[in-house]
């Protein structure tokens, strides 16, 4: 989000709550559904647990090294109609099992 939104060391990402999935995990899913036979639509995939977008975003520069300033804001990319658990999970989701934690702590 920080690269698409990122002007002149400033970048405005919005303030929600989101289940990021490591893209290891991802790949393993991905590669089951495709390998697999046809089931129709598939459930939600996330990871462990629910994150901050914009705390995400700063422990993420951080572990790069990438100085920019964060500015909470609706007006962005994504408006006020994804606050709260929209982007969240539905029940009966496949739930992966990288945290964010661990995801960052490879970043290093």
């Amino acid at each position: 989000m920080v690269g698409w939104t990122e002007q002149n060391g400033v970048a405005a990402i919005p303030p929600l709550l989101v289940q990021p999935i490591a893209p290891e995990d991802l790949a393993d899913i991905l590669a089951e559904i495709a390998t697999g036979a046809p089931r129709g639509r598939y459930r939600d995939v996330a990871g462990p647990e629910p994150q901050d977008l914009v705390d995400m975003a700063r422990r993420t520069n951080d572990v790069r090294g990438h100085a920019v300033k964060l500015v909470p804001t609706w007006s962005s990319v994504l408006g006020s109609e994804t606050a709260g658990n929209v982007l969240l999970p539905g029940e009966g989701a496949r739930i992966a099992p990288t945290t964010f934690d661990d995801w960052l702590a490879r970043q290093r």
